[in-house]
C-alpha cells in the first residue's frame, strides 16, 4: 500500500508527520497542505512584528527532508476513496494509503447580510497580509465578531491608531469561550483603549465606507473584518460518508467510523467518556491530538485526555485558561501582584482554572494549576484564595495524598 497520508498541513497535521517517525515509522509519509506556504503557526497571525505579518514556521523544507515526509503544498483533495483506501487529488492523482489522517481545520463562517462580500476574512497568512495591507491605508476598520480573534485584532488594530469599531450580536464580548469574570476585564480594557463596541445587534449592511446595523446606526469603516468563528472543515468526510457532526467524529482514540482513518485537530469531534463528542479548538490542543493520533496510528492504543488549554494576548494583557470553566462550578477567586486568578471545583475537586495578568504574570500558576487538575484534588477552597499559600505546596501535599 502507500504508506500514511496527513490531510491538512496546518499545526496538528504537520506535527502528527514528525510524531509518526518518532514512533520508528519508518514507510511513506505524504503531507498535504492547501497553502503554498511552509506549515506555519497560526497564532502569530495576530500580532504582527514591526508592522509586518508574522510567518512563524513549524519546520524548515530541510527537516521534512530529513524527515522523510513528502510534502506536497497548494493541493486540494477532492475525495476520499474509502472503500479503495486512497486520496484523489483535484488534478486526478491518486494517493494509496495505510491509514490516514484528517487535519482540515475549520473554515470562517460565512456573514450573509447585502455587501457581505466586501468583508475581509481572517484565517490564513495570506488573509492576514490582506487585511495588514489594506488597513495601512485606512482610518477606519469595523470588525464583525466580538470573540477572542475579533478582539486580538481590534488590540493591534487600536496599536497601529485606528479607529475600531467591533459589532457582536451578543450581550457581550467574548462570552463563549473566557470565563465571564476575565471577559468583563478584557471588554473593560478595550473600552478605555478606545474601542467603539455595538453589542446586542446585527447587520443590516456592509456598504463601501459604512456598516449599516439593524437598530439604524451606522459604523464608519473604510475596512471591514468578518471574525464570526469558524466551522469544522468536514466536506471531505460527509463525501466520504464518514460520521460527522460539529466535526469528525472519533473514539477516544481519534479513530474515525473507518478503521483506517483519524482526525486530529480543529476538525475532530472526540467521544467523551460521559457520553457525546466534543470539538476543542486551540493550538495546545490540535498539538496533543496529533501526537496521540500519530501514536495510535503506528499500534498504540492510547485515549486522548489532554487538559484544554488555551490563552491570548490583548495590549499587554495576558489571559489562560486550563480546563473547561462552567456556569455552575464553584468559584474561587485569588488576587495576583499584576492580575488574578479564578479556580472552577465541581463538587469540590478542582476542574478548571483561569489567570488574567500582565504579560506573561500568570503562566506559572496556570501550569500549576493544570498539575492540580490532573491530580484531581480537592483542595480548601480557602487555600485557593489566599495567595499566601504556595499551589506547589498544595501540588505536593495532594502527591504525598
Amino acid at each position: 500500500m502507500g504508506g500514511f497520508v496527513i490531510v491538512g498541513a496546518g499545526e496538528a497535521g504537520t506535527r502528527a508527520a514528525f510524531a509518526l517517525r518518532e514512533t520508528g515509522y519508518d514507510k511513506p509519509i505524504k503531507l498535504i497542505g492547501a497553502e503554498t506556504h511552509l506549515p506555519y503557526e497560526r497564532p502569530p497571525l495576530s500580532k504582527p512584528y514591526n508592522g509586518a505579518v508574522a510567518m512563524k514556521a513549524i519546520c524548515s523544507a530541510e527537516a521534512l527532508l530529513n524527515a522523510g515526509i513528502t510534502y506536497l503544498p497548494a493541493v486540494e483533495v477532492a475525495e476520499l476513496d474509502v472503500a479503495g483506501q486512497a486520496v484523489i487529488l483535484s488534478d486526478g492523482q491518486s494517493l494509496a494509503y495505510d491509514k490516514l489522517l484528517l487535519t482540515t481545520g475549520g473554515r470562517p463562517r460565512k456573514l450573509s447580510c447585502p455587501g457581505a462580500g466586501r468583508a475581509l476574512e481572517f484565517r490564513t497568512y495570506d488573509d492576514a497580509k490582506i487585511i495588514l495591507d489594506s488597513v495601512n491605508a485606512s482610518r477606519s476598520v469595523a470588525i464583525i465578531g466580538g470573540g477572542l480573534i475579533g478582539m486580538e485584532l481590534a488590540a493591534m488594530l487600536r496599536g497601529k491608531g485606528l479607529i475600531v469599531s467591533i459589532v457582536e450580536a451578543a450581550p457581550k464580548p467574548l462570552g463563549r469561550a473566557v470565563p465571564s469574570r476575565f471577559a468583563a476585564k478584557m471588554h473593560t480594557r478595550h473600552v478605555d483603549e478606545g474601542v467603539n463596541f455595538h453589542l446586542g445587534v446585527g447587520i443590516s449592511e456592509i456598504r463601501d465606507n459604512t456598516v449599516l446595523l439593524t437598530n439604524g446606526a451606522e459604523v464608519p469603516a473604510d475596512v471591514v473584518v468578518a471574525a464570526v468563528g469558524v466551522q469544522p472543515e468536514i466536506s471531505l468526510a460527509e463525501k466520504a460518508g464518514l460520521a460527522t457532526g460539529n466535526g469528525v467524529l472519533t473514539n477516544p482514540f481519534l479513530q474515525t467510523s473507518d478503521r483506517h482513518i483519524f482526525a486530529a485537530g480543529d476538525c475532530a469531534a472526540v467521544e467523551q467518556h460521559g457520553g457525546g463528542h466534543v470539538r476543542f479548538e486551540s493550538w495546545r490542543n490540535a498539538r496533543s491530538q496529533a501526537q496521540t493520533a500519530a501514536r495510535n496510528m503506528a499500534g498504540a492504543n492510547e485515549a486522548f485526555s489532554a487538559i484544554p488549554w488555551f490563552w491570548t494576548d490583548q495590549y499587554d494583557l495576558g489571559l489562560q485558561v486550563a480546563g473547561l470553566p462552567q456556569p455552575h462550578h464553584q468559584s474561587v477567586v485569588r488576587a495576583l501582584p499584576t492580575g488574578e486568578m479564578e479556580f472552577y471545583l465541581d463538587e469540590g475537586t478542582l476542574v478548571a482554572a483561569a489567570g488574567l495578568g500582565i504579560g506573561n504574570s500568570v503562566a506559572k500558576d496556570i501550569k500549576l494549576s493544570e498539575m492540580l487538575i490532573a491530580a484531581a484534588v480537592s483542595p480548601d477552597p480557602a487555600a485557593l484564595a489566599d495567595a499566601g499559600v504556595n499551589l506547589k505546596t498544595l501540588l505536593k501535599s495532594a502527591k504525598a495524598a
